[in-house]
């Protein structure tokens, strides 16, 4: 990845909407490097999807959680790929001490975030795990 990926990249996470014309005028590129650069990002694994984000509250009931997980070995690669690739995750941390990463899950009851639960505990790779529900909020 170069520059031109990362400021790419970086405007994606901005707006994943943005035309690729706008991003070609953005980069001051063609369109058709803008097209290219997305589809070897996309291919190599770099961008693994898109997706929406909404203002908490419009979803009142949505559960947050946040997993502490310890990784085992030389496999952080393979883990962060596959936790990416998991929609019930909204955010992933390098950490240092106990853990290796908090990744940060939302689901809309408590059988889906059991699902996603039990979908990251099946990731090889993974050693351990804690997972806390966040219950409130009192400084954003």
């Amino acid at each position: 990845m170069d520059t031109l990926d990362r400021q790419l990249l970086g405007l994606l996470r901005t707006n994943a909407r943005l035309s690729i014309a706008a991003l070609a005028h953005h980069l001051k590129v063609s369109r058709g490097t803008v097209t290219n650069r997305i589809n070897k990002l996309e291919s190599s694994g770099v961008i693994v999807g898109y997706s929406v984000k909404l203002r908490p509250d419009t979803t009142p009931n949505l559960i947050v959680a946040w997993m502490s997980i310890l990784i085992e070995g030389n496999d952080s690669r393979t883990v962060l790929a596959k936790l990416l690739g998991e929609p019930g995750v909204t955010a992933i941390h390098s950490t240092n001490g106990r853990w290796d990463l908090l990744v940060e899950l939302q689901a809309e009851n408590l059988t889906g975030l059991s699902g996603i639960l039990e979908r990251i505990r099946l990731i090889k790779g993974i050693s351990n795990t804690e997972t806390s529900i966040h219950l409130s909020s009192y400084k954003s």
